[in-house]
């Protein structure tokens, strides 16, 4: 999430074990943790390396993250209480205020944005819901990095309008704008995400372990434009 490993990029367990100064195992349990979450992926013989996302996985994501969020939109219309909706309120300002800025840490929006919407689905009230929800902001958090160095600020979709419409109390109301809300980011993240998507297409079947080392770990003949961090 800090940027250290490059999409693509093929990782050693034996070195991240190293780096972190623990054992070889918690770094095999971890990385395999977040080969299920989607950040990496692996090969027999070939290693593990940052997952290169195609538009299918991408997709099928925000198909997800719609399901869930409309649910939650609904829940927290109906259980939320008004000190909630008005810390949100104020958070969704700060989120908007952040994406308005071009001196924004890239961080600091992803992490502000992650915030308010697993705070959504906390104000819920149904644990499930809202640990599955946290699980699909961290990888879009991660594509949200490399969305924020194409997408102005001034294009992306306001959350200060969302929370409001959610505080209204009125559940038809507050799915319809979440789903709204949901498909415009969908949108831009898609688009942003092309130069990863013919990644994907181009070295689908070029991930080798002798191809990865041989530029250094990240595949011969991808323009560095590309290589967006997570």
């Amino acid at each position: 999430m800090r940027g250290d490993y490059a999409i693509g990029q093929l990782i050693s367990r034996r070195t991240v074990a190293k780096d972190l100064g623990i054992s070889f195992l918690p770094a095999s349990e971890a990385l395999l943790r977040l080969e299920h979450e989607g950040f990496v992926e692996s090969r027999p013989r070939a290693g593990t390396r940052i997952r290169i996302p195609s538009r299918t996985d991408a997709e099928g994501h925000f198909l997800v993250t719609e399901a869930l969020e409309v649910q939650a939109a609904l829940m927290f219309a109906a259980n939320s209480t008004a000190d909630e909706r008005a810390d949100l309120i104020r958070l969704a300002v700060r989120v908007d205020a952040a994406a308005a800025k071009q001196t924004t840490d890239p961080h600091e929006y992803v992490a502000l944005h992650e915030k308010l919407h697993v705070g959504i689905a906390e104000c819920g009230r149904c644990d499930a819901l809202n640990e599955v929800i946290r699980r699909q902001s961290s990888l879009t958090s991660a594509w949200l990095c490399a969305m924020r160095a194409v997408v102005p600020g001034n294009d992306r979709s306001k959350h200060e309008p969302l929370i409001r419409a959610l505080t209204r109390q009125k559940p038809a109301v507050a799915a319809e704008t979440m789903r709204a809300h949901l498909r415009a980011e969908a949108e831009q993240v898609l688009r942003s995400l092309e130069p990863q998507f013919e990644m994907n297409r181009k070295y689908l079947q070029t991930y080798s372990r002798s191809i990865a080392n041989a530029a250094g770990n990240i595949p011969q003949g991808i323009p560095a434009t590309h290589s967006n961090a997570l």
